[in-house]
């Protein structure tokens, strides 16, 4: 499969903020409510959790380099 360099970013953001957003909602399903009925309730907080991680995965870096870029580290 071949897709434009320009983008990779948007593609690699998409599929972290999936593959994080969907372990994260499973494990704290599973640690809350156990192994009952869960596949409905994970596609349901899974969703909500990937609607908000996907933006915030995509906009977020470049405030936290900004804010990095501000900040002196010495090696000491």
């Amino acid at each position: 499969m071949k897709i434009n360099k320009r983008y990779e970013h948007l593609i690699f953001t998409f599929l972290m903020a999936f593959g994080m957003s969907g372990l994260i909602s499973l494990i704290m399903l599973l640690v809350n409510n156990g192994f009952q009925a869960w596949f409905p309730l994970w596609l349901r907080s899974w969703l909500l959790a990937f609607i908000v991680a996907f933006p915030l995965a995509y906009f977020l870096p470049r405030g936290i380099r900004k804010l990095m870029s501000r900040i002196e580290f010495t090696s000491k």
